[in-house]
C-alpha cells in the first residue's frame, strides 16, 4: 500500500504555523507527519527551529489517527540517548502506536553550535549511534538500566512511562556505511530524492539489504520511507521560484564543509543560480510529469513517500497535492 506523508519544515516555520499545517495535511488525508529536528536552520533570514518533541506532542493532541515522526534526531551529541528515549517514550504513551523516532549520524550545523564540541568523523558518529539505538531499546523494555559503554554511560535507569509497544526507530542514511547500519538495526529506513539514480539503485538499497541479511531478517516489513522534494503548482514559475529558500541542499559537500553558522550557509546557497537551487527539486506544473518523476522511485521499492514542499503557502500545496495529485498517484501506483 502506498503511504502519502507531509514532511513539516521546521527550517523554515515558526511552530504554530507549522502546527496548522500539519492538521491540515491529516484533514486532507495525508498518512503520516515526519519533522526535522535542527539546533540551527539552513538559512538565518527567515528561518526557524521549533524543538520537535515538543512539538510533536502538540500536533499529537491536534490530530486523531496521523503517524508523526522525526526526520530525524541525533541521538548522539547534543542529545543523550537515555533523554531521547524517555521524551520518545513519554510520545509513545501520549499517542500509542502513532510514534515514529527518525534517527541520523547527525551533522556539524545543529551539533557543533550547541555544544562547541569538535566535529568527529563518520566511524565514531557511527559508533554513538549504535550504541544510542541499543541504549534506547534497552530503556524502552528493561528497568534498571546500567550500560557502560564506549560513549554512553547509565546507572540503574529507569523510563517510568512508556508505551506498551517500543516505539520503532528509523534509521536515515545517505551512504553505504550508514545505508547497511540501518538495515542491520532499523525498523524503516529514511532517504531524500533528488540524488544521482544510481545511489539509490546501486548503493543504498543494497546496502541496506546486504545489513537485513547480516542481522538475519528479510526486507519484508521494513518500511521504506523517501522524503521527495516537490514543488507543485499551477503557475510553473511560481513552483520554481519557491525553491530558493532551500538552495542549500543543491550545495556539494565540498562547498559545505565545515559551514556551520547559518548566515554563512545562507550567502552560500544565495550565490548559487535559480537553476541550480532547484536542482534537487521535481518542479511541475501539471500531475503526469510528477507520477512520472515519482516513478523510479516508487518501482525502486519505496511505498511510503514524505512529499517537502519548498513553497511558503504550505496550505496551497497541501491543498493542490490532495485534489488533483493524490488520488492520480494512487490510481498509477497500486
Amino acid at each position: 500500500m502506498l503511504r502519502f506523508g507531509y514532511k513539516a519544515s521546521a527550517e523554515q516555520f515558526g511552530p504554530r504555523q507549522l502546527l496548522d499545517y500539519a492538521v491540515l495535511a491529516e484533514e486532507l488525508g495525508f498518512d503520516s507527519c515526519f519533522v526535522s529536528d535542527h539546533f540551527q536552520p539552513w538559512r538565518h533570514t527567515g528561518g526557524h527551529a521549533p524543538f520537535s518533541f515538543a512539538w510533536m506532542a502538540a500536533l499529537g493532541e491536534r490530530t486523531r489517527r496521523i503517524t508523526i515522526g522525526t526526520s530525524v534526531v541525533t541521538p548522539t551529541f547534543r542529545y543523550h540517548p537515555s533523554i531521547v528515549a524517555q521524551a520518545v517514550a513519554t510520545l509513545g504513551a501520549l499517542h500509542p502506536g502513532r510514534i515514529v523516532l527518525g534517527v541520523g549520524t547527525g551533522e556539524s550545523l545543529n551539533e557543533v553550535p550547541s555544544t562547541g564540541l569538535d566535529w568527529p568523523g563518520f566511524r565514531e558518529r557511527e559508533g554513538r549511534l549504535r550504541e544510542a539505538v541499543a541504549l534506547m531499546r534497552r530503556l524502552w523494555t528493561e528497568e534498571r538500566v546500567s550500560h557502560h559503554g564506549p560513549y554512553y554511560r547509565t546507572e540503574n535507569a529507569t523510563i517510568y512511562d512508556r508505551p506498551e509497544k517500543p516505539v520503532p526507530i528509523y534509521m536515515g542514511a545517505s551512504g553505504p556505511k550508514a545505508a547497511f547500519m540501518a538495515g542491520e538495526l532499523g525498523d524503516g529506513f529514511i532517504c531524500t530524492s533528488g540524488k544521482n539514480p544510481d545511489l539509490y539503485r546501486e548503493t543504498l538499497l543494497p546496502n541496506l539489504e546486504r545489513g537485513r541479511k547480516a542481522a538475519g531478517v528479510g526486507m519484508e516489513g521494513l518500511d521504506l520511507m523517501i522524503e521527495m522534494k516537490v514543488s507543485f503548482d499551477t503557475d510553473r514559475d511560481a513552483a520554481l521560484a519557491n525553491t530558493r529558500f532551500w538552495a542549500a541542499l543543491a550545495l556539494s559537500a565540498e562547498e559545505k564543509m565545515g559551514v556551520e553558522d547559518p548566515v554563512e550557509m545562507e550567502r552560500l546557497a544565495d550565490a548559487l543560480p535559480l537553476e541550480r537551487a532547484a536542482s534537487r527539486w521535481i518542479v511541475c506544473d501539471a500531475v503526469e510529469p510528477l507520477i512520472e518523476a515519482l516513478r523510479p522511485y516508487v518501482e525502486l521499492g519505496f511505498r511510503h513517500l514524505v512529499f517537502h514542499a519548498p513553497g511558503p503557502d504550505q496550505g496551497r500545496f497541501l491543498r493542490l497535492f490532495a485534489e488533483r495529485a493524490m488520488p492520480r498517484i494512487r490510481a498509477a501506483f497500486e
